[in-house]
């Protein structure tokens, strides 16, 4: 399955798809952009910003016990990291919502790499890779590096230190990963675990935040990895379906399977079992 055919492909329709990513994904930036400006004048704000001048509302369930899959589930400190929030001003270094978005940071820190080293692989990269997950590959790295300055954007503009380090827990499924990546299909279950990760801690995040700035800077970058993950989603169908032949752009309908197009998109709204804790790629 490493040679996958790059015959027959439309340049046109590449770039087509590559243009329409990169809509979603400027437009994404242009809202972080305007949220962490918000940001920045609602964090010199010692009070919790509610939209309100009663009581923060208490804070969302969905980040207490997320986990996420293989043998590296990970919920340590959670609750404790919420439950500070009353006691603490919105946007201390150490916050919550700080170490959320450092948290964040820290799994784009480690999806830049990931792509980064998946490139320099033949299959993916090399001159024997499908054009269509070669261009994927390259722009969705990308996306990731902007997406981490996005966030480390946050954390330093409301006081705190910018998180350069991958995800310690991640990191280490990553690492045992690399051996095994001998042809594409590994590759893409690899990829496709990082961005739903992503997509899914990004979600439960959006319902944890306390700011609304905060919500919107991560549900702009959210519905981007959600797009990565159907793209993966997509891809990953024809790998295993030994059809590696119909990643291709046009797609060749009348050989696609029926199932074809709903495959990118197996849930109605994201779960969050895949969701990293809140602390988790924070800095102590």
């Amino acid at each position: 399955m490493s040679d996958l055919p790059g015959a027959d492909i439309d340049a046109g329709a590449v770039h087509e798809l590559l243009e329409e990513s990169r809509d979603l994904h400027r437009d994404a930036m242009a809202a972080t952009d305007r949220a962490l400006d918000d940001l920045v004048d609602v964090g010199r704000d010692p009070r919790p910003t509610t939209g309100a001048d009663d009581d923060p509302p208490a804070r969302s369930p969905l980040r207490t016990g997320l986990t996420f899959g293989g043998g590296v589930r990970a919920a340590a400190g959670v609750v404790a990291a919420l439950e500070g929030l009353s006691a603490t001003p919105a946007f201390a270094a150490s916050s919550p919502d700080v170490r959320m978005l450092q948290t964040a940071a820290s799994i784009e820190v480690l999806a830049v790499a990931t792509y980064k080293t998946a490139l320099t692989l033949p299959f993916i990269g090399g001159s024997s890779a499908n054009p269509v997950v070669k261009a994927f590959a390259m722009t969705t790295m990308q996306q990731h590096q902007e997406h981490l300055a996005a966030f480390n954007a946050g954390v330093t503009r409301l006081g705190g230190t910018a998180q350069t380090a991958p995800d310690p827990a991640l990191a280490k499924v990553v690492q045992a990963a690399v051996p095994g990546l001998t042809s594409p299909a590994p590759v893409v279950a690899l990829a496709l675990e990082l961005e739903q990760g992503a997509a899914e801690t990004y979600v439960a995040d959006v319902a944890a935040l306390s700011d609304a700035e905060a919500k919107k800077l991560t549900a702009s970058v959210m519905g981007v990895e959600a797009q990565h993950v159907s793209v993966l989603l997509a891809v990953q169908a024809l790998l295993n379906g030994g059809a590696p032949q119909l990643i291709a752009l046009p797609p060749d309908v009348v050989s696609l399977p029926a199932a074809a197009g709903s495959v990118g998109f197996p849930d109605a709204f994201f779960l969050t079992d895949m969701a990293r804790s809140a602390d988790e790629g924070a800095l102590s």
